[in-house]
């Protein structure tokens, strides 16, 4: 049993950080997907794979691992740079405004 340890993205709908300093365990797929050819849905018999598990830090998660005999692979993130603006958004309404108002 295979699995990997990560910090989660945000999500693209939204611009904070939300949900993303804790680690997840989820297990990786053993077999391919296939399609019900009556339906259409996609379906696994592997329900390893649905399964994920959410740590406050990367060593509870390590620790879980190596005690339950899970092969864990580790993955760390890319971490962005804080994107602030000198003035934020209250300097659009400042007071010591320099120029004429455009809007």
């Amino acid at each position: 049993m295979t699995a990997r340890i990560f910090q989660p993205a945000k999500t693209a709908m939204s611009s904070g950080m939300a949900k993303t300093k804790g680690w997840v365990l989820e297990f990786i797929a053993d077999e391919a997907r296939r399609i019900d050819p009556l339906m259409g849905w996609t379906s696994s018999a592997d329900t390893q794979a649905q399964v994920r598990l959410r740590f406050e830090t990367k060593e509870e998660a390590l620790e879980y691992a190596e005690a339950h005999g899970i092969d864990a692979v580790v993955t760390h993130p890319k971490k962005r740079r804080a994107n602030v603006r000198p003035g934020g958004y209250g300097e659009n309404f400042a007071t010591k405004r320099r120029g004429a108002w455009t809007h």
